[in-house]
């Protein structure tokens, strides 16, 4: 865990916590730079291979309300871009018109990401704050950069997501799932091993009549 994550999650209610459920002396270490706490506010080889390997993730804002909000995004992997070692960003396409998140993030531009690889049980939790560009032609532009190709729903805007800190998430439970492209990597062998079998299986039974 990154120093720069535990400042912002780690609040005094959270610490009190810690406190009380006998874990803060481990936190209070992670969280010293004298006891080997990392920075970790920017984005590393492991994170940045990470996002460009997603083909969704799960974003949290807050409304006026105080309210929290989670949206799934999808797409093709590497529809979420690393810009930079701090910057993240997508292009924002049409959706059900109901533009909950794009309002949340326009009065209060705090966001959390969950990045999931459900296969091998990995989970990337992104703290930042978002930055939405649409309307002028540099906006166009980056939407351009961010756009998938031959994506046929239209971009509306382009969001960036300047990292604050992030956290890598225990394993334990997380229930592996898999994609059909996922398990027709994984059956492939399976598969050409069945069918060698039944080629096999024809061969003998023709020998037999």
């Amino acid at each position: 865990m990154s120093r720069s994550f535990a400042r912002l999650a780690f609040t005094p209610g959270v610490k009190s916590q810690q406190q009380k459920h006998g874990s803060r002396n481990l936190y209070d270490r992670l969280e010293r730079p004298d006891l080997g706490g990392v920075t970790g506010d920017w984005l590393g080889l492991d994170e940045r291979e990470f996002i460009a390997a997603r083909d969704g993730f799960y974003m949290a804002s807050v409304g006026e309300t105080g309210w929290p909000y989670i949206q799934f995004r999808g797409g093709p992997k590497g529809f979420l871009q690393v810009l930079d070692e701090r910057t993240i960003g997508f292009a924002d396409l049409r959706g059900n018109r109901q533009y909950i998140s794009t309002g949340n993030l326009l009065n209060d531009n705090r966001v959390a990401l969950f990045l999931m690889d459900y296969p091998t049980q990995s989970r990337l939790k992104i703290l930042g704050r978002a930055e939405i560009r649409e309307y002028d032609e540099a906006a166009r532009e980056l939407i351009e950069k961010l756009s998938v190709p031959d994506e046929k729903t239209p971009a509306e805007r382009a969001v960036l997501i300047h990292v604050e800190g992030y956290d890598w998430n225990c394993q334990q439970h997380i229930t592996p799932r898999y994609t059909k492209e996922e398990l027709l990597k994984l059956l492939g062998p399976m598969r050409r091993r069945i069918e060698l079998l039944e080629q096999e299986n024809e061969r003998l039974r023709a020998q037999q009549r």
